[in-house]
């Protein structure tokens, strides 16, 4: 595992829309990894290994992650904002803040008092960002509307090969998609495979569309991050028993391909790899839903690393998790043949 790679990019901001420093150092990353590399129109990052062969699997995970954008600037000087996906309101009062404006980072503090704290209704167009400005004048030379806020943290290691920082959703996805394809060209995968990472997840699904618009995979794989029901987590009676650190979570659903997870499952028993399992219902809320419905349509399943406070500034998961799901991908690759047969009966 290259855990440097890995915390850089958790390191750097890509508020969904303002994804371009992040794909840019995956584009990079992959140039001697892959048989080809491609950027496209919205900046979705595309590896392929056999790009000539006729059958081809996609596998996705999302650059972007959720945060602010600045929507107006007050006498004070001091920033108002938006959300941009889906955020805990509550989490930012009180905490440093990096502002990516077009000249490079700027630093704040979100306004935090007694009566803030208190206050349960805390909408995202209350909160108040105090960069330092003297003015509206002064803050305007550095900043523009539309610049993108995240909280200024860092990812830490912790006990028991477990890491802490804000946007493992879905960081560490974009991270494991892209060296499992390195890993399946190391191993002969003699299918198509592709490995993206897409923007726009977190609000429009804008990346998954294109890209899988484009590639025509006839199947693809989403992989994302889960709830787990480990210290704080949700009800198991929700989606199941999951846990951070025993292993890469198969999810059932109405809308995912039974063989692909029985596939998937073959794999991790030849791996001797402990596997989870979800059960959702409706919709999956990844770009597996974008992806299912390209073209003439693309089976898919969803493979997700167990992760505990999702979009919190203090999200953590298992390195172990994050490498299983790499081998176990990696081995799906391998796996796939062109007569793959996709059909119930």
């Amino acid at each position: 595992m290259n855990k440097e790679f890995l915390f850089d990019l958790l390191s750097t901001g890509s508020v969904s829309g303002n994804e371009t420093e992040l794909e840019k150092k995956i584009y990079d990353y992959m140039q001697d990894k892959a048989d080809q590399v491609s950027v496209d129109e919205l900046g979705n990052v595309t590896a392929a290994v056999n790009p000539t062969a006729s059958f081809k699997v996609l596998l996705a995970g999302h650059a972007d992650e959720i945060g602010l954008m600045v929507t107006a600037v007050g006498s004070d000087g001091t920033l108002m904002v938006t959300k941009i996906g889906g955020i805990y309101t509550n989490t930012y009062p009180g905490h440093k803040v990096r502002v990516y404006t077009k000249n490079g980072v700027i630093y704040g503090a979100v306004a935090n008092s007694r009566e803030i704290s208190n206050n349960k209704e805390l909408k995202d167009s209350d909160l108040r960002i105090d960069i330092g400005a003297k003015d509206k004048e002064d803050a305007l030379r550095y900043v523009d509307l539309g610049d993108t806020v995240t909280f200024d943290t860092d990812v830490r290691e912790m006990l028991n090969g477990c890491i802490t920082g804000r946007a493992l959703d879905d960081r560490i996805g974009a991270y494991i998609v892209m060296e499992a394809l390195a890993e399946a060209k190391k191993k002969g995968a003699e299918v198509g495979c592709y490995s993206v990472t897409t923007t726009g997840e977190e609000t429009t699904s804008n990346g998954a569309y294109f890209t899988a618009s484009r590639v025509k995979p006839n199947i693809a794989i989403a992989v994302d991050v889960t709830y787990t029901s480990d210290n704080c987590g949700i009800s198991e009676a929700v989606t199941g028993d999951v846990a951070v650190g025993k292993g890469p979570v198969i999810c059932n659903n109405p809308s995912i391909h039974k063989k692909l997870n029985a596939k998937l499952r073959d794999c991790a028993k030849k791996l001797n790899m402990a596997v989870q399992t979800e059960a959702a219902n409706g919709h999956t809320g990844t770009d597996g839903d974008t992806m299912h419905f390209t073209g003439i349509g693309v089976p898919f399943a969803l493979v997700s690393i167990p992760l505990r406070y999702m979009h919190n500034p203090d999200e953590v998961g298992s390195l172990k998790d994050i490498q299983d799901c790499i081998d176990l991908l990696a081995e799906f690759f391998v796996s796939c043949s062109p007569d793959m047969d996709l059909k119930p009966f």
